[in-house]
């Protein structure tokens, strides 16, 4: 009964990450991937997610390439 318990937990929670932002969804399946060992069940191959982009540390050069306000 436990393990139906967590097995459904896991499958709402990896329901609710495929609406999730990148940062959110690898969290949900974090943790999908706990209630999945919680319930006895061998964790599961997710498709590799692709990496976040690199934050940038200037502004993009179309920002400087329009009329100049003094």
């Amino acid at each position: 009964m436990e393990q139906e318990f967590y097995r459904g937990l896991a499958h709402r929670v990896r329901t609710i990450a495929e609406r999730a932002d990148p940062f959110t969804r690898r969290r949900l399946l974090d943790l999908a991937k706990r209630y999945d060992a919680k319930g006895g069940q061998a964790l599961r191959s997710s498709p590799p997610e692709r990496p976040l982009p690199l934050p940038r540390t200037t502004p993009p050069t179309s920002i400087f390439s329009g009329p100049g306000e003094a």
